[in-house]
């Protein structure tokens, strides 16, 4: 049962609880009409003050996701997941609340309000000692009455404690009736110097600002706040929180209740007594190596277009968290990105994404700044491999066990697969992995076991030679789509003795007219797909995907597999790709890593191995995406 006013009056109404600001906006936008100014309507500041405090929280927000920013600084390594992302999910709800309660007061009181002056020295003044006098001491009692009391702590504080990482948005994440007296400490020290006879609008806004601000600093998990003062001038330890001692309540929660001073948990006696050493280790040990954790397994990833950066979790964790979708907001971003992502191939550095934990081993999804039409201009070649390079020595330096290499940057003509930099550098105690013998095993078990006949486009490339050997030991013949005579027989010589007329070269899609199963490794029109057969099945491991154009046809996904189930941490979504899964060639790299295994999986496939690796993933949890996958299975 839940408790009285745990719950907030809008719950039910989704993204539409927004419209009960409406009356606010209509208000503002008839006062320009009717007045022509905006000077004099508070409904007006009501507005801008909660567009800045929006886009203030989401600053904090992007700010706290930039793991690649100070990585030595953060306090918890873990990753914020999608449970939590979504109970954080309507972390806004007190800014409606405050909005309508100030509009409420607007309302009752316009004449008082409007001979408000825009500076007052007093004001400031007056606001900041009611603080400290006031409202820290009673958010001290409030917050500690709401651990202390059982039913208080359950019905009304512990959602804030549900969340294993801090966020800004976890310190907005309360009930109603938590962000109802929150609201009341927040509005004494406004509504006692407006009383007083010392209200300016600077100071309500100045006031409202640095109380988000301090809010979201101390829920950021990241420890800025240097340590050097403190040692300086003791005294200042009593009068500024950090993260870290925010952090410790979370652990310790009969600790640290003040809110931004900890002069009354001092003063009171539940001040944590590890709550400046903590500090220090955190900020004297920046800048070394054994501050951060070594990643075992690195993905090494790559932009493909500007719109999909956006789906990165630091620049919108709500919208990471489910898979990438062209939206209307996002088109608003575009220009502020484009500029954003001109800086970054000017920097010229790799950055780091995410990260989460599966069965207690740490991986991270680094990211080379490059976007995806780049990998093919010739010119760009010798740059992107580079990069590349640097990011593979980078992680053999740090001790990474495993780095796999993502779509474009295992590109055949671009590094053979990876064979370059293992070439090159002998010594490599990294293992660098290109994850495409997952990619053909999980391609392969789609094909129902009862085809006899397979039409294969991207024949010669490295994932269509494999497809191809293997199909032709199952005696399955393939139609291999390709100009090129001399490869096709250059693949075909490698097929055993009797299994090679089962490869059979075909130059024209006509060729492939009555066969029902299609296999495309690179990109068809929809007039080359019309040459397929009603009821053929399209899979695919093109990319991008190909246009489903064909009613009468089904056509498959991109070879993925779901992450095991006690996988920890992720909160963010591999591009298109749902909650949990990955493309087939990252999971590929997590097998590696799990199995063990020592050398290196570059260049060509080794077809001997696609049933070995496709076992080991199923011993280690992970799960095919596609239905036809898992119908065979239980079958």
């Amino acid at each position: 049962m839940a408790g009285f006013l745990s719950s907030w009056p809008w719950e039910n109404l989704g993204k539409y609880k927004y419209l009960l600001c409406g009356p606010v906006v209509a208000k503002v936008l008839y006062s320009r009409m009717e007045e022509g100014t905006f000077k004099e309507d508070w409904c007006f500041h009501i507005s801008i003050l909660f567009a800045v405090r929006v886009f203030h929280h989401l600053f904090w927000s992007s700010f706290s996701n930039m793991l690649f920013l100070m990585p030595d600084r953060r306090i918890n390594h873990q990753g914020y997941d999608f449970k939590q992302i979504d109970k954080e999910w309507d972390w806004d709800n007190f800014l409606i609340l405050q909005a309508l309660i100030a509009s409420m007061a607007c309302c009752l009181f316009p004449t008082f309000l409007e001979s408000i002056p825009l500076w007052s020295t007093k004001g400031l003044v007056t606001v900041m000692i009611l603080h400290v006098a006031i409202s820290e001491p009673l958010y001290y009692w409030v917050h500690r009455c709401l651990h202390r009391n059982k039913y208080l702590f359950t019905h009304h504080h512990s959602v804030k404690h549900c969340s294993p990482v801090l966020h800004p948005f976890t310190a907005a994440n309360v009930t109603f009736l938590e962000s109802l007296l929150v609201t009341a400490i927040i509005g004494i020290p406004i509504l006692g110097s407006c009383v007083m006879g010392y209200g300016a609008r600077s100071a309500i806004y100045g006031y409202v600002l640095v109380f988000d601000f301090l809010r979201c600093l101390g829920h950021c998990n990241v420890e800025i706040v240097p340590h050097q003062p403190f040692q300086t001038l003791p005294f200042l330890r009593y009068l500024i929180s950090t993260p870290t001692y925010h952090e410790l309540h979370h652990k310790e929660m009969d600790t640290n209740f003040c809110l931004f001073m900890p002069l009354y948990d001092a003063a009171w006696k539940t001040l944590n007594s590890k709550s400046w050493e903590l500090h220090k280790k955190i900020r004297s040990s920046a800048g070394k190596e054994e501050r951060v954790p070594v990643p075992d397994f690195v993905f090494l990833a790559h932009m493909v277009d500007i719109s999909a950066a956006m789906h990165a979790p630091f620049v919108w964790r709500t919208y990471a968290s489910f898979p990438y979708t062209m939206r209307v907001l996002a088109l608003l971003g575009w220009p502020i990105t484009f500029v954003i992502t001109m800086m970054m191939w000017a920097w010229a550095n790799t950055f780091l994404i995410s990260c989460y934990n599966l069965r207690t081993k740490l991986f991270e999804t680094w990211a080379v700044p490059r976007l995806g039409f780049q990998y093919f201009l010739p010119f760009a070649k010798e740059g992107i491999n580079h990069h590349i390079e640097d990011a593979i020595l980078r992680a053999d330096q740090l001790g990474v066990k495993v780095i796999s290499l993502a779509a474009l940057n295992k590109n055949e003509a671009l590094n053979g697969g990876g064979t370059l930099f293992v070439d090159k550098h002998r010594d490599l105690k990294v293992r660098v992995v290109h994850g495409n013998t997952l990619t053909a095993a999980v391609i392969l078990h789609e094909i129902p076991t009862d085809v006899k006949e397979v039409f294969l486009t991207g024949a010669t490339s490295k994932l269509g030679r494999a497809i191809a050997l293997y199909l032709c030991r199952r005696r399955v013949r393939v139609l291999m789509l390709t100009l090129s005579t001399e490869r096709f027989q250059k693949i075909q010589k490698e097929a055993p003795q009797d299994c090679q007329n089962y490869l059979v070269q075909v130059t024209k899609y006509q060729a492939a007219r009555n066969c029902k199963t299609w296999i495309v490794g690179k990109w068809i029109t929809p007039r080359e797909q019309s040459w397929a057969p009603p009821g053929a099945h399209f899979h695919q491991f093109v990319v991008p995907p190909i246009l489903p154009f064909r009613r009468d046809c089904t056509y498959g996904d991109l070879a993925a597999m779901r992450l095991p189930d006690d996988a920890q941490g992720l909160g963010s979504c591999e591009y298109t790709m749902d909650r949990g899964v990955v493309h087939a060639c990252h999971a590929g790299g997590v097998v590696h890593l799990l199995e063990g295994w020592t050398h290196h999986e570059v260049g060509a496939i080794d077809v001997d191995r696609i049933d070995l690796v496709w076992n080991a993933a199923m011993k280690h949890g992970l799960k095919p995406v596609s239905s036809s996958v898992t119908e065979q299975q239980e079958s």
